[in-house]
């Protein structure tokens, strides 16, 4: 395995929508499938250069990228103006989107992902509000996105099948992100039950239909019997129709998996007229051992076993998929800007070292991508949660990056392929740790550098123009003292 880049692919750099054709996708529910949606009349030309450029430059140093057509938030246009995920036609404004960059891009791209961390977008943009577009449509709005964005993935997907791949010989999947839940008693038949259930509510919800063609069961059952206890008439669950599960089941050529940290689950029963809610429909509680080591985040602790548990689950409950790990890693520690990442170097060799194994239990592992290349911007989150290999030092406006001792010990890994010998990674540990003395003292110097740059920037400019100033007032009285 080598590390490829995931590029996600913004729309709103590539297009500019109009109102345009009336189209039909699935046939059992034309009263909602008809309509004037969105297409490509006008294509951001700067867009589609931009991103051209850097699938060019990838390939160009022996990069693979794997492109990701969506993560979280949409044009604010479908937004405000259609709903986004509430609304279904979002489906077919997806395929157009997806069949533009399959056009422009897929003689070079050979790997996509349709979406990214869908369940995330769905939780936090329409139940709890915390990401974009803001939603607190509690226990329905993210169903209904979720059934949409399910929708979307499987008409891209027979789209690039029946139009491009015959062309282009590419593989859409997509991408899942989720912690692993241990059953707190595993002698407590109940406590597995929760823990079944948090893996079903979490990866199954996406994973299923797309593998299975329809929700697990125990969301259904759940969900539905919560619903009428409520008094609605029917469940907040959407329902696939029989051509649906059959045009979603199967639309998959890989599975991407995210995964940081796992949960010990425990059940617990919410009364119903406590309202609906994700929370309240799975019907469990999310522990942590105190003793876990604490990363820095409040929700990330480093637990190895639970990567291989969450491989190994995936591989049997999807019939050994194809899967490319397309998230993992550890934050900074808070307020920690030293580049001694003890904490990151002991993360990626527990996490590595369980993928490994799960790859010899006979998990079909064909990539891993550990998350990040670079420090960057963590959603709502902000620049305060740390995850790059390389640290951004924000307050400059030239952005300078520092190597962190992790960028070294990742790359022997990568090198060797995996852990050769102990004392070998031993070797690496330390070497990388000696690595990032020089650079501590660079990014410690930092602040003065900037002063003195800032300095320089309005300094020299002012020297010059009094410099100009004095020798035109010189050549004056010059000029006077001669005439």
């Amino acid at each position: 395995m080598k590390p490829v880049p995931v590029v996600t692919l913004w729309w709103m750099l590539l297009l500019v929508p109009r109102l345009g054709a009336t189209r039909k996708i699935f046939p059992e529910e034309a009263s909602f499938y008809y309509g004037t949606f969105p297409l490509a009349d006008q294509v951001n030309q700067e867009g589609i250069k931009f991103y051209s450029d850097f699938i060019d430059a990838l390939l160009k140093s022996n990069v693979t990228p794997i492109v990701t057509l969506h993560h979280w938030d949409l044009p604010q246009l479908l937004q405000v103006k259609y709903g986004g995920w509430q609304n279904v036609s979002m489906a077919n404004y997806f395929s157009d989107y997806a069949n533009l960059c399959f056009e422009a891009f897929g003689d070079r791209v050979k790997h996509w992902v349709t979406f990214s961390d869908p369940r995330t977008m769905a939780e936090k943009g329409y139940e709890t509000g915390r990401h974009a577009p803001g939603l607190k449509l509690r226990g329905t709005g993210l169903y209904k996105a979720a059934h949409h964005i399910i929708k979307a993935h499987a008409q891209a997907w027979h789209s690039y099948h029946h139009t491009w791949r015959s062309k282009q010989q590419g593989l859409v999947g997509i991408s899942l992100n989720c912690d692993w839940g241990e059953p707190v008693d595993i002698s407590n038949p109940k406590d597995i039950e929760a823990a079944e259930r948090y893996l079903q509510f979490c990866l199954g919800w996406f994973a299923n239909p797309i593998y299975a063609g329809d929700y697990p069961q125990v969301m259904k059952e759940h969900i539905g019997r919560k619903s009428a206890e409520q008094g609605l008439e029917m469940s907040r669950l959407p329902v696939f129709s029989l051509q649906e599960k059959s045009y979603i089941k199967g639309t998959s050529d890989f599975l991407g998996l995210g995964h940081f940290t796992t949960r010990y689950i425990t059940g617990k029963n919410y009364p119903s007229r406590q309202g609906p809610s994700y929370q309240n429909d799975r019907d469990l509680i999310e522990l942590v051992d105190p003793n876990w080591p604490d990363l820095g985040s409040k929700w990330l602790y480093s637990v190895p076993w639970g990567f291989r548990r969450l491989l190994n689950f995936a591989q049997t409950q999807y019939g050994d998929p194809p899967i490319y790990v397309m998230e993992n890693g550890a934050s900074q520690k808070s307020h920690c800007t030293q580049l001694c990442d003890k904490w990151r170097i002991q993360y990626l060799k527990g996490y590595i070292n369980e993928m490994l194994k799960a790859i010899k239990d006979g998990a079909n592992i064909k990539g891993y991508t550990s998350w990040s290349l670079l420090d960057k911007f963590e959603w709502e989150k902000g620049y305060a949660d740390r995850y790059g290999f390389y640290y951004v030092e924000f307050n400059n406006r030239n952005k300078p990056r520092y190597p962190k001792a992790s960028v070294h010990y990742y790359k022997k890994i990568v090198t060797a392929n995996g852990f050769p010998n102990p004392r070998e990674v031993k070797s690496w540990y330390f070497e990388a740790l000696e690595t990032c003395s020089i650079n501590s003292q660079m990014l410690a110097a930092e602040p003065l550098r900037s002063h003195m740059q800032m300095a320089t920037e309005i300094a020299v400019p002012t020297v010059c123009s009094l410099c100009v100033l004095i020798a035109a007032v010189l050549l004056m009285l010059l000029l006077q003292r001669q005439s």
